[in-house]
């Protein structure tokens, strides 16, 4: 749910409990509480504005980042979890993509897709780049807060970015 939440004020920009439930098929109360959640750990902040009892609520920031890199085993657990629903959402939505894909005008069939590279890169040099890329991307978020930034015939697009080690192929 929270998710779907994250993903609603992302394509949709600020939204009340009761936009929100209409757009994910929740009632206003579930997604007020997981709104409130939401902000209470930091992804979310009221956006102001909203009449009366109406509260609006947008992203603070665009993209997600996380590690089950930690001394607690109950967060290395939990990460994990996050990190498999995340990969099978991911992957899911990679191929309803395609296949959108294939009816849009050629100009963005010629810009979508998927590139692959293999690098043979330190730990050091992997940060950096995760960092490079990062600063990139970011330039872009205030398109999802504030609508009126988006360029005309702008859509949305999902760039998903995997970093992971390669099995070693086997010599026969």
């Amino acid at each position: 749910m929270r998710i779907a939440l994250l993903e609603a004020l992302g394509t949709e920009g600020p939204l009340t409990a009761t936009q929100a439930g209409e757009l994910i098929g929740e009632s206003p109360t579930t997604c007020s509480f997981h709104l409130r959640q939401l902000a209470k750990y930091g992804f979310i902040e009221e956006a102001g504005g909203g009449p009366g009892r109406q509260r609006p609520w947008r992203l603070i920031y665009t993209g997600l980042r996380f590690s089950d890199v930690s001394d607690d085993p109950e967060t290395r657990v939990a990460a994990r979890a996050l990190h498999r629903v995340l990969r099978d959402l991911y992957i899911s939505r990679i191929e309803q993509g395609e296949e959108l894909r294939v009816d849009l005008p050629a100009e963005w069939q010629e810009v979508t897709g998927s590139s692959e590279y293999l690098l043979y890169i330190c730990p050091d040099e992997l940060r950096a780049l995760d960092e490079q890329l990062r600063a990139t991307l970011t330039q872009y978020r205030e398109r999802l807060r504030d609508r009126s930034k988006r360029p005309r015939g702008s859509q949305p697009i999902e760039l998903i970015l995997f970093a992971y080690p390669r099995a070693p192929r086997r010599m026969r």
